[in-house]
């Protein structure tokens, strides 16, 4: 039997359905897991009906794998249009520094916000425990359309660097910046005990300049 799209609502929320389901499954995936997050409690803590699980999603595989690609997009559209923005400042000429900068803004602005930052973590921990992802979906939703963006950026801004070695370059700033985060939280979970001051901007002036310069000593390399 057809599920009726008026029965599915219970309340007058403004708010889609699908948003309320999302953010509902979102927050129990975190707390309780996978499994320890049922279609009944993601639906009542949602206000909707059961059904409306499968008729939004398909059940809770595919709404666990939407709970992810909502955040996996919005990360993706932020490098890719920080990319954008950038390369049209300047008259299409934007330093190298700008660039890295613009990358190094849109991959931490999302991780910033704590509340976002908490249950991002949450979910990539539950995950790395509990693989329930399609393997190539990190792949083909953010990591290849980046890496193509910032390639053609990097080999605008610094025309001397070899295509070949531009993966590794992207990979090498993608992993300072992850690891900055980590840090962040260490540094934020430490109550009472006596360490240096971090600074989440100072951090990242000097991720900039520290790779501007061997970016720069990479592209002005001689292949032997």
């Amino acid at each position: 039997m057809a599920i009726s799209h008026n029965n599915i609502l219970k309340d007058g929320s403004d708010k889609p359905v699908q948003e309320r389901l999302l953010d509902a499954a979102e927050e129990l995936f975190c707390e309780h897991g996978f499994e320890g997050a049922s279609i009944r409690d993601i639906a009542a803590s949602a206000d909707c009906n059961i059904a409306s699980v499968n008729y939004y999603f398909g059940g809770k595989e595919k709404l666990y794998t939407e709970v992810w690609r909502r955040h996996l997009i919005q990360m993706r559209n932020a490098r890719i249009g920080g990319i954008q923005e950038v390369m049209s400042q300047n008259g299409g000429n934007p330093s190298l520094e700008d660039l890295l900068r613009s990358f190094a803004d849109a991959m931490l602005g999302p991780l910033v916000d704590e509340n976002k930052t908490r249950r991002l973590m949450k979910l990539m921990a539950r995950e790395m425990i509990d693989q329930r992802l399609p393997t190539n979906m990190f792949v083909e939703e953010i990591v290849t359309p980046t890496m193509t963006a910032m390639q053609g950026a990097l080999t605008k801004v610094c025309p001397g660097l070899e295509g070949t070695k531009v993966p590794m370059v992207v990979f090498s700033i993608a992993g300072q910046l992850v690891q900055l985060i980590h840090i962040k939280a260490m540094f934020e979970q430490l109550d009472g005990v006596e360490m240096p001051k971090f600074d989440l901007t100072e951090a990242v002036n000097h991720i900039v300049t520290f790779s501007a310069a061997g970016i720069r000593a990479y592209a002005e390399e001689k292949t032997e």
